[in-house]
């Protein structure tokens, strides 16, 4: 990857958020696509509708904890030949689902397909990072936001239409061909982004010591809990919504498509209007704005179950939990990377688990009572939406990094 030390011309910018959003969105691709094929799948391989849930499960493991995996091997070796050998085994694991003979077979590959799939995530967070610093790089990661928000929305439409053609194999062989296109792009279209003189001369034998360090600073702590936390309630409305707003005020399928579809356009309008404005208003100041919305939001949810206030204000507060994870996730991300520029994939890294390990913790309990009860799914992202904001209130106070009030131009 060329470095861009001023201002890169559109076509380059464009081609940058293209490819490091597809990257990003892998994630989301995977979880998402075969959701519609899982009456079929399950019928064909003869499983129970909680063992192919489980292969969903291993999947969001893996893509939390590959990332942990790679993106400290990144800071070591560079970010191109982990990058490539991650699409790699995404890439033939994919192929693998296809052709699974039993759904346990299945369940592995989804954690290797997940580990795959996580290395795109975190080393396009540490190529970003690599190439900007402060308000650039939350304006980059805001139009990353763009790519990854829709993702959730088309995939499992995307999926649904390939099985009118094809039966559920299908589904994995198209994710498979998703992820060799992206092994050619990043193989013939980028150069290393991470110069030699600034990886980690240590080894992978020094990632607990800067794991270590990067948990033991305050301010990065607050940006990744924010994060986490944020992004956890925005899961257990996911979890929750299926059964409260379907089974519990009636809302038929389509109608609450039409819902996560609205939510997801408010989240991706939140994640540009951030790029947008960050450079007057700095990123510290918008993701404050997006944990206090979060909590505002999650109190509304909570308060409109409690009060039986119906579904309008419930549908509201949802609205504003999930479009704050719009300033959230790419200034989070932003202030959290601006100080550890050399060790851009370890903090990325711990950014992704938060993130999927509070979203895969949230969401046993927000659908605990299915459609009996609202309340756990309120208490869910209320409680999580809350915390979001307290965390970075009391872990920031040590006063914002240079680059948290203050656009800067380029990395290092």
């Amino acid at each position: 990857m060329q470095r861009l030390d001023g201002p890169p011309s559109r076509a380059a910018y464009a081609w940058l958020v293209v490819v490091l959003g597809a990257l990003t969105a892998l994630g989301p691709l995977s979880n998402d696509a075969y959701l519609p094929s899982w009456p079929q799948l399950s019928a064909d391989l003869g499983a129970s509708a909680s063992a192919v849930q489980l292969s969903l499960t291993a999947c969001l493991v893996g893509l939390g904890f590959g990332q942990v995996i790679a993106g400290p091997i990144s800071d070591a070796l560079g970010r191109k030949v982990p990058l490539l050998a991650g699409l790699a085994l995404y890439v033939v694991t994919s192929v693998l689902c296809a052709v699974a003979p039993d759904v346990w077979t299945l369940v592995g590959l989804r954690l290797l397909q997940g580990i795959g799939g996580a290395t795109g995530i975190v080393i396009a967070a540490a190529i970003g990072r690599d190439k900007y610093n402060g308000a650039d790089a939350a304006r980059l990661f805001a139009a990353l936001m763009l790519v990854t928000g829709i993702a959730p929305v088309l995939a499992p439409v995307g999926g649904a239409q390939l099985l009118r053609f094809m039966e559920w194999p299908g589904i994995f062989i198209a994710l498979a061909a998703c992820g060799a296109l992206m092994l050619l792009a990043v193989g013939f279209g980028f150069r290393e982004s991470l110069p030699a003189e600034r990886r980690q001369t240590g080894g992978l034998a020094a990632t607990p010591r800067v794991f270590a360090g990067l948990l033991g600073d305050r301010r990065f702590l607050g940006y990744t809990l924010a994060a986490g936390f944020a992004f956890g309630a925005m899961f257990a409305y996911i979890a929750g919504s299926p059964f409260v707003l379907q089974e519990l005020h009636g809302m038929s399928p389509q109608m609450f498509s039409a819902v996560f579809a609205v939510n997801a356009l408010g989240l991706v309008i939140a994640a540009q209007v951030s790029g947008r404005i960050v450079h007057k208003t700095g990123p510290l100041r918008l993701l404050r704005i997006g944990t206090a919305s979060s909590a505002v939001g999650g109190v509304v949810v909570l308060a409109g179950v409690l009060a039986d206030a119906g579904l309008p204000v419930l549908l509201a507060g949802i609205f504003v939990v999930v479009s704050a994870v719009g300033l959230v996730m790419p200034n989070s991300m932003a202030l959290a990377l601006a100080d550890n520029g050399d060790n851009a994939g370890a903090a990325a890294s711990l950014i992704g688990l938060a993130t999927h390990l509070f979203g895969g913790l949230a969401a046993p309990f927000a659908g605990v009572a299915g459609a009996a009860n609202a309340l756990p799914m309120a208490a869910s992202i209320a409680a999580l939406a809350v915390a979001g904001f307290a965390s970075l209130a009391v872990l920031s106070r040590t006063g914002p990094a240079v680059a948290a009030d203050a656009p800067v131009a380029a990395s290092r």
